[in-house]
């Protein structure tokens, strides 16, 4: 199924565009969206309501015939690119293919991302090509709302996910203290490195990859992107967030669970009751129509009313809930919508996270995280793994 371009084709129609147009490489989630097609160096493509074209080296002419969605596949070749080269070095070079490409395509008017190089905008200007910012992200806004079959991507991804959590759970609470407290495994201390490298190895074994992830124990735990190190520790929350790529659809999952090896205090099992509270309230809340500013102040509400200090009460505070309630999920692991102050409005087929959570260096941190899509009449939650802090 190809993704509704509509709201582009207005983007495009309402400024007197003729194309939005794309000079990167396979970084670039907005460039794959439009034209179903990455490559490791960067290479030209414009979509127009009528037709999607991409300029290519001849390396990659033929994968970009089998794979891409572009009506129109040219090679640099096609353009005398050598000749441009010697007489205008290779950035000249690029934007004066370009621009010949954008004029048998009919475009004498683009938009382009903020990111567009600089310096092949100016040499587009030259030509004649007028070459317009969009400051909006109008293609980042239009791929935040998926259709089934990405729905589905995301879904195989988080079913990796769960796989890799399990492991990870396994290892954790299957460990036996030693005499210093240090959680050990098979004869070994159990460290994050070696958490972490169970998770990648069975994403590995269901089609996914991650270069990251956070296996973060303690005072770790208490800055909420330490991705963790050293020895884990009994009687401490560990916080364990993979968010894995699936390596043929390029999509990707999202999930965190805390867990605790021995007995919780009273307060790390009240701050991971009143965290589960606050992502369950923040569930109440999705549906077509809610923003995400609404989503997130269910959270804040949550966590005000038990006495804990957000941002968005007190912004200074450097303890308590310290970011936004989530965030869309697609092709990037961050992408829109967001769920937090000034969140826009939900549409069905957004992919959203909720994970609230605590922080605090004399206590740790404690981060529970579900990722759902928006339904037409409220929400799907594609996790399916059980929330518990001791098992």
């Amino acid at each position: 199924m190809d993704p509704d371009f509509s709201r582009l084709d207005e983007y495009l129609d309402e400024n007197g565009l003729d194309g939005y147009a794309f000079e990167d490489d396979a970084s670039n989630s907005d460039l794959y969206y439009v034209t179903q097609f990455s490559a490791p160096d960067a290479f030209f493509a414009v979509y127009t309501p009528e037709r999607t074209g991409v300029l290519v080296s001849s390396m990659e002419y033929g994968r970009a015939n089998k794979e891409s969605r572009a009506d129109v596949v040219k090679r640099h070749t096609d353009y005398d690119f050598r000749e441009k080269r010697e007489a205008h070095g290779l950035t000249g070079a690029r934007a004066r293919m370009a621009a010949e490409f954008l004029a048998d395509l009919g475009c004498e008017r683009v938009a382009v991302q903020d990111e567009f190089p600089v310096g092949l905008a100016d040499v587009l200007r030259e030509q004649g090509v007028t070459v317009e910012p969009d400051a909006d992200g109008v293609v980042t806004d239009v791929r935040a709302t998926k259709t089934d079959t990405e729905i589905e991507h995301v879904r195989d991804a988080q079913k990796a996910n769960e796989a890799a959590m399990a492991r990870a759970e396994e290892l954790i609470r299957g460990a036996e203290p030693n005499d210093a407290g240090e959680l050990v495994s098979d004869g070994d201390v159990l460290t994050s490195e070696a958490v972490k490298q169970e998770i990648e190895i069975e994403l590995l074994r269901h089609g996914c990859a991650l270069d990251e992830t956070i296996v973060a124990c303690g005072q770790d735990a208490a800055d909420p992107h330490d991705r963790g190190s050293g020895p884990l520790s009994a009687g401490e929350f560990v916080i364990v967030d993979i968010f894995p790529r699936d390596k043929d659809s390029k999509y990707h999952a999202d999930m965190t669970r805390t867990f605790l090896n021995g007995e919780p205090s009273d307060t790390q099992r009240e701050w991971y009751d009143v965290t589960e509270e606050a992502l369950h309230a923040a569930l109440d809340v999705v549906e077509p129509g809610a923003t995400g500013e609404a989503v997130n102040q269910a959270v804040v509400d949550v966590y005000d009313d038990h006495g804990y200090p957000t941002i968005y009460t007190d912004p200074e505070t450097e303890t308590g809930f310290i970011h936004s309630t989530g965030h869309g999920v697609g092709l990037d692991v961050h992408e829109q919508p967001a769920l937090s102050h000034g969140g826009p409005e939900l549409r069905p087929g957004h992919v959203v996270t909720v994970e609230p959570g605590l922080y605090d260096p004399d206590v740790g941190g404690v981060r529970i995280e579900d990722i759902v899509v928006v339904t037409e009449d409220g929400y799907e939650n594609l996790t399916d793994y059980e929330i518990s802090l001791t098992g």
